[in-house]
Protein backbone atom coordinates (compact mmCIF):
# COMPACT_ATOMS: atom_id res chain seq x y z
CA UNK A 1 0.00 0.00 0.00
CA UNK A 2 1.66 3.52 -1.00
CA UNK A 3 2.27 5.92 1.74
CA UNK A 4 -0.72 8.25 1.87
CA UNK A 5 -0.40 11.42 0.96
CA UNK A 6 -0.46 15.05 3.14
CA UNK A 7 -3.35 16.28 1.39
CA UNK A 8 -5.29 12.82 2.26
CA UNK A 9 -4.13 12.61 5.96
CA UNK A 10 -5.12 16.28 6.04
CA UNK A 11 -8.76 15.77 4.70
CA UNK A 12 -9.03 12.73 7.35
CA UNK A 13 -7.76 14.98 9.87
CA UNK A 14 -10.59 17.57 8.83
CA UNK A 15 -13.10 14.87 9.40
CA UNK A 16 -14.22 14.28 13.14
CA UNK A 17 -14.87 11.25 12.79
CA UNK A 18 -11.22 9.86 10.59
CA UNK A 19 -9.50 12.45 12.62
CA UNK A 20 -7.56 9.99 14.70
CA UNK A 21 -7.07 7.77 12.11
CA UNK A 22 -5.43 10.44 10.25
CA UNK A 23 -3.38 11.17 13.48
CA UNK A 24 -2.12 7.46 13.05
CA UNK A 25 -1.19 7.73 9.62
CA UNK A 26 0.92 10.89 10.08
CA UNK A 27 2.42 9.35 12.97
CA UNK A 28 3.40 6.21 10.92
CA UNK A 29 4.48 8.57 8.18
CA UNK A 30 6.74 11.22 10.33
CA UNK A 31 7.28 9.96 13.99
CA UNK A 32 11.12 8.90 12.71
CA UNK A 33 11.99 11.41 11.22
CA UNK A 34 10.33 13.58 14.29
CA UNK A 35 12.77 11.46 16.53
CA UNK A 36 15.73 11.98 14.41
CA UNK A 37 15.33 15.48 13.69
CA UNK A 38 15.28 15.74 17.72
CA UNK A 39 18.07 13.53 18.42
CA UNK A 40 20.38 15.23 16.49
CA UNK A 41 19.78 18.42 17.95
CA UNK A 42 19.51 17.57 21.70
CA UNK A 43 21.22 14.15 21.65
CA UNK A 44 20.51 11.95 24.07
CA UNK A 45 18.28 9.32 23.31
CA UNK A 46 15.46 10.03 26.45
CA UNK A 47 15.26 13.78 25.60
CA UNK A 48 14.95 12.90 21.98
CA UNK A 49 11.82 10.85 23.33
CA UNK A 50 10.82 13.22 25.10
CA UNK A 51 10.83 16.16 22.91
CA UNK A 52 8.98 13.64 20.17
CA UNK A 53 6.19 13.06 22.60
CA UNK A 54 5.94 17.07 22.69
CA UNK A 55 5.71 17.57 19.14
CA UNK A 56 3.24 14.94 18.65
CA UNK A 57 1.08 16.77 21.11
CA UNK A 58 1.66 19.81 19.85
CA UNK A 59 0.47 18.60 15.89
CA UNK A 60 -2.22 16.81 17.52
CA UNK A 61 -3.79 20.32 18.69
CA UNK A 62 -2.55 22.10 16.12
CA UNK A 63 -3.11 20.65 12.50
CA UNK A 64 -6.22 22.05 12.54
CA UNK A 65 -4.90 25.22 12.19
CA UNK A 66 -2.20 24.47 9.48
CA UNK A 67 -2.80 27.09 6.83
CA UNK A 68 -0.66 24.59 4.09
CA UNK A 69 1.49 28.36 3.61
CA UNK A 70 4.55 24.87 3.50
CA UNK A 71 4.85 21.67 3.18
CA UNK A 72 3.46 19.44 5.96
CA UNK A 73 6.77 18.19 6.37
CA UNK A 74 8.91 21.83 6.53
CA UNK A 75 5.31 22.55 9.37
CA UNK A 76 6.17 19.45 11.55
CA UNK A 77 10.23 19.82 11.12
CA UNK A 78 9.66 23.54 12.43
CA UNK A 79 7.74 22.35 15.35
CA UNK A 80 10.29 19.75 15.81
CA UNK A 81 13.00 22.28 16.24
CA UNK A 82 11.51 24.63 18.11
CA UNK A 83 9.96 22.03 20.73
CA UNK A 84 13.73 20.64 20.82
CA UNK A 85 15.86 24.13 21.30
CA UNK A 86 12.62 24.99 24.36
CA UNK A 87 13.62 21.44 25.72
CA UNK A 88 17.72 22.20 25.97
CA UNK A 89 16.74 26.05 27.38
CA UNK A 90 14.85 23.95 30.12
CA UNK A 91 16.96 21.16 30.73
CA UNK A 92 19.92 23.92 31.41
CA UNK A 93 17.62 25.93 33.42
CA UNK A 94 16.54 22.42 35.53
CA UNK A 95 20.01 21.54 35.75
CA UNK A 96 21.39 24.96 36.35
CA UNK A 97 24.27 24.55 33.66
CA UNK A 98 25.87 26.85 31.80
CA UNK A 99 26.08 26.32 27.94
CA UNK A 100 29.96 25.01 28.42
CA UNK A 101 28.65 23.13 31.68
CA UNK A 102 25.54 21.76 29.71
CA UNK A 103 28.25 20.85 26.52
CA UNK A 104 30.39 19.22 28.49
CA UNK A 105 27.04 17.24 30.41
CA UNK A 106 26.52 16.09 26.60
CA UNK A 107 29.61 14.81 26.01
CA UNK A 108 30.07 13.32 29.14
CA UNK A 109 26.53 11.46 28.96
CA UNK A 110 26.72 10.24 24.97
CA UNK A 111 26.08 6.37 24.59
CA UNK A 112 28.44 4.71 23.14
CA UNK A 113 26.99 1.85 21.47
CA UNK A 114 23.33 3.50 20.97
CA UNK A 115 24.44 7.08 19.25
CA UNK A 116 27.89 6.73 17.82
CA UNK A 117 29.39 4.18 15.59
CA UNK A 118 32.23 2.06 17.28
CA UNK A 119 34.96 3.90 14.91
CA UNK A 120 36.70 6.93 16.43
CA UNK A 121 35.88 9.33 13.75
CA UNK A 122 32.60 8.97 13.89
CA UNK A 123 32.77 9.39 17.63
CA UNK A 124 35.04 12.64 17.28
CA UNK A 125 32.71 13.93 14.40
CA UNK A 126 29.86 13.62 17.09
CA UNK A 127 31.31 15.71 19.94
CA UNK A 128 32.33 18.35 17.57
CA UNK A 129 28.65 18.78 17.23
CA UNK A 130 27.87 18.31 20.24
CA UNK A 131 30.16 21.71 20.71
CA UNK A 132 28.17 23.67 18.39
CA UNK A 133 25.29 26.30 20.12
CA UNK A 134 22.18 24.06 20.00
CA UNK A 135 20.07 26.47 16.88
CA UNK A 136 23.68 25.72 14.89
CA UNK A 137 23.79 22.53 15.87
CA UNK A 138 20.02 22.59 14.05
CA UNK A 139 21.01 23.69 10.95
CA UNK A 140 24.09 21.95 10.32
CA UNK A 141 22.59 18.53 10.92
CA UNK A 142 19.79 19.37 9.16
CA UNK A 143 21.83 20.29 6.19
CA UNK A 144 24.83 17.76 6.63
CA UNK A 145 22.49 14.59 7.12
CA UNK A 146 19.48 15.88 5.33
CA UNK A 147 20.73 17.91 2.52
CA UNK A 148 17.35 20.32 3.69
CA UNK A 149 17.07 22.89 1.55
CA UNK A 150 17.96 26.12 2.64
CA UNK A 151 14.69 27.81 1.44
CA UNK A 152 12.92 25.38 3.33
CA UNK A 153 15.20 25.72 6.25
CA UNK A 154 14.12 29.13 5.70
CA UNK A 155 10.32 28.88 6.45
CA UNK A 156 11.62 26.36 9.59
CA UNK A 157 13.79 28.88 11.30
CA UNK A 158 12.03 32.22 9.79
CA UNK A 159 15.23 33.35 8.82
CA UNK A 160 16.86 34.05 5.77
CA UNK A 161 18.75 31.73 3.73
CA UNK A 162 22.02 33.55 3.85
CA UNK A 163 21.62 33.45 7.45
CA UNK A 164 21.43 30.17 7.46
CA UNK A 165 24.34 29.46 5.12
CA UNK A 166 26.92 31.83 7.03
CA UNK A 167 25.44 29.41 9.93
CA UNK A 168 26.00 26.50 8.30
CA UNK A 169 29.53 27.91 6.87
CA UNK A 170 30.39 29.01 10.72
CA UNK A 171 29.08 25.48 11.93
CA UNK A 172 31.58 23.60 9.29
CA UNK A 173 34.62 25.42 10.27
CA UNK A 174 33.94 24.97 14.13
CA UNK A 175 33.75 20.92 13.32
CA UNK A 176 36.64 20.94 10.82
CA UNK A 177 39.00 22.51 13.74
CA UNK A 178 37.69 20.14 16.09
CA UNK A 179 38.46 17.45 13.95
CA UNK A 180 41.64 18.74 12.95
CA UNK A 181 42.85 18.97 16.91
CA UNK A 182 42.20 15.24 16.86
CA UNK A 183 43.23 13.34 13.56
CA UNK A 184 45.96 14.64 11.30
CA UNK A 185 45.11 14.45 7.26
Amino acid sequence: MPEPTDEFILSLFANSKTKEQAFELLLKKYQRTIYYNARRIVTLHEDANDVTQNVCIKIWRHLDKFRGDSSLKTWITKICVNEALTYIEKKKKLLSLSDDSYTDFLVVSQPETKYVSPNEIEKLLQDAIIKLPPKQRAVFTMRYYDETPYAEMSKIFDTSESALKASYHFAMEKVKKSLSEHLTF
